[in-house]
Order: structure tokens, then sequence, then C-alpha cells
């Protein structure tokens, strides 16, 4: 059964949702306050650190290019991204931005435990254990998508895009703002990608989807998601569009072992002809 602090009234519950809420805002503010005072060594090693040649990807990747000869060249070691800046206030508000997103990417897992903190007592005792694990393994795959946007996905669409040439009169210089705009929007978005099990798992247990759902419609999901990769990754190579769509396709599979099997057709609703029609 739920907890007693279920009985609590409406005020209560209210209070309890501001605290909660106190909670999350400190721990976001002390954070950012710590990734702000460390943000131009961040910027330096790991932000910035994709516009090189050195960066440890692209080493591995060239490694692994001798023996595999459709790979992309990644062994070039004069490529480098020169990033500019254009308006005067941006560098100190990309600063105080980078602060607060990497505030947020650090304390998720705080944040998961406050509101897993803050539901627990409506819960029964069958279902706090489910949505512990649902906590716990979501947590999981957001930092897994995240490290899979900022190793393969971010690095693969800067190399491409920052190498492609239209024309050679043409100088390849990136804004600071264009820089950082893409490469907070590849790291999140697969992060939220990642979450696709866990949402899967969510819209089975209210019963909108189920096992079969997945197998019907896999050779569609097939089509979208090299479409999504493709979009993600403007690359032309197949390698580079593989590295996003195999990751994509493996959390729809994953996804499918999460959910239920479709229920067994209902026996009343399939009757035989001869007692339908017992005269006939």
């Amino acid at each position: 059964m739920p907890q007693s602090h279920n009985e609590m009234s409406f005020w209560d519950h209210l209070e309890e949702l501001r605290w909660t809420l106190f909670r999350c805002i400190l721990a976001l503010f002390v954070f950012a306050i710590g990734g702000f005072a460390s943000m131009r060594y961040l910027f330096d090693h790991v932000i910035m650190a994709p516009c090189s040649s050195d960066f440890v990807i692209y080493q591995w990747m060239c490694k692994v290019a001798v023996n595999l000869p459709f790979f992309p060249d990644f062994c070039d070691d004069s490529f480098k991204v020169e990033i500019v800046n254009i308006k005067l206030a941006t560098q100190f508000f990309t600063h105080m931005s980078s602060s607060f997103w990497l505030a947020l990417l650090l304390t998720f897992p705080y944040l998961m435990y406050e509101i897993w903190r803050f539901v627990r007592p409506a819960l029964y005792d069958n279902e706090m254990k489910s949505v512990r694990w649902v906590f716990l393994c979501g947590t999981i795959m957001f930092f897994i998508g995240c490290s899979v946007g900022y190793f393969l996905v971010f690095p693969m669409t800067l190399r491409f895009l920052a190498t492609y040439q239209l024309s050679a009169m043409i100088t390849e210089q990136v804004s600071l703002e264009s820089y950082m705009d893409n490469f907070l929007m590849m790291i999140f978005i697969m992060g939220v990608v990642f979450e696709m099990p866990l949402v899967s798992w969510l819209l089975s247990q209210i019963g909108l989807v189920n096992r079969s759902f997945f197998r019907k419609y896999r050779r569609y999901a097939i089509v979208g998601l090299l479409v999504a990769a493709a979009f993600i990754t403007p690359s032309g190579d197949p390698f580079t569009l593989s590295v996003v769509f195999f990751p994509l396709y493996g959390l729809y599979e994953l996804s499918a072992l999460f959910v239920k099997e479709a229920p067994p057709a209902d026996d009343e609703e399939e009757f035989d002809t001869e007692s339908a029609y017992p005269n006939a």
C-alpha cells in the first residue's frame, strides 16, 4: 500500500514540492559556481578538444583506419577548427550558460533522486521496486547517450562540416555561438534519445505499446532511423552514418525488450460459426 506520507494534505504536498524545488535549485547553483570557476580549463581541454587533430577519438580512428580502407581519413594532423567571437558579450554569456549546462549534467543523478523522493510516498510497494529501477536505468542511459554524443556524434559532424568546402575562396571560421549551439544540442539530444527504452517501458506500463508494435514497424523504424542518422551527421561516407545509425537501432531493439508482450486474444470475441448460427 502507499506509505503514510500519502495521507498528507494538499498544502503539505505543496510544501514538500517547494522544498524539493529548493534543493534542486540549490544543487544547480552550487555546481554552476564550481563550473564557472573551472570553465576556462574545461573549455581548453574538454569543450574545444574536438577542434584539433589530437582529440582522442581521432587518434583512435586513425589507428583503426590503417587496416580498414573504407574508413574516412582521420590521420590528418593539420585538422584544426578556428573558433572566432563576433559579438562583444558572447564569451561572457557563453561562460555563464556553459556553467549552467555543466551543472545540469553533473547534478542529473541528484535531480532524479529528488524526483524519486517526491513521488515515492504515493507508490505501492511493488511499484516502488519498478520505479526505483527505472530512475537508475534512466540516469545511466542518459550519461551513456551524452558520452556517445561527445565522443562520436559531435566530432564526426564537426569534422565533416568544418572540412566541407563549397569554394576555395571561402575561409572557414566557426563562430563561438554556432559551435556551442551544435555542441550542446548534439550531446543533450543523444542523452535524451538514449532514454528511448525507458519511455517505451513507461508507455508499455500504461498499455499504449507492446512488443508486437516493434516487430510490426521494424522496417519503417530502420528507414526512419537511417533518415535521422543522416540528418544528425550530414556526412556522405557510410562509416559516419553507421556510427550514428547502429546505436539508434540498438536502442530500438533494446526498447522492444523492455515492453510487455501483446495480450492474448480474448476468447470471448472469437466465436464459432455453428454456435452463432445453430439452425444454419
